[in-house]
């Protein structure tokens, strides 16, 4: 399933404000609750539970805050582009800019480590994160993110 397919319409968020990293998970799960129908709540519970395991501070000013859900349907991302960076506790020590957010149904192993390495392979590209950085809008993110070709690989 490449990428542009769990990326829903209103799922990507060009100029998100965010203060911090709780500001920013809180922020992220009051998006996703409005767009999956669960609640932020439970969401925004999700993602810190995950983070308390260990920063989802890729590095290169990359996050991807991920956690299963009880009742979601399919796998389903978010994507954000900051106004300002936020420090995420990320590997590198650099703060955050890009964000991939992932929500997967409990029992979604293989879907939700497929798409967490697709984003891997994106954000790989140095090319790739600067043209998503670049990008001011939805709709040239969202083009940006459906013809890149890592996009699309297994």
């Amino acid at each position: 399933m490449p990428l542009p397919d769990i990326i829903a319409d209103g799922a990507i968020i060009p100029a998100l404000r965010a203060t911090s990293k709780k500001h920013l998970l809180q922020e992220l799960a009051e998006r996703a609750a409005t767009l999956t129908g669960r609640p932020a709540k439970d969401i925004f519970d999700t993602l810190v539970e995950r983070e308390n395991l260990g920063s989802t501070g890729a590095g290169s000013g990359i996050a991807i805050p991920h956690g299963k859900l009880p009742k979601l349907e399919r796998v389903f991302g978010l994507f954000a582009r900051l106004e300002r960076p936020v420090d995420f506790d990320a590997i590198d020590g650099q703060p955050v800019d890009l964000v991939f957010t992932l929500l997967a149904p409990e029992g979604a192993g293989a879907d939700h480590l497929k798409a967490l390495s697709r984003i891997a392979r994106l954000t790989r590209d140095p090319a790739n994160v600067q043209k998503l950085r670049s990008a001011r809008d939805e709709a040239t993110l969202r083009a940006l993110l459906a013809s890149s070709p890592e996009t699309h690989a297994a």
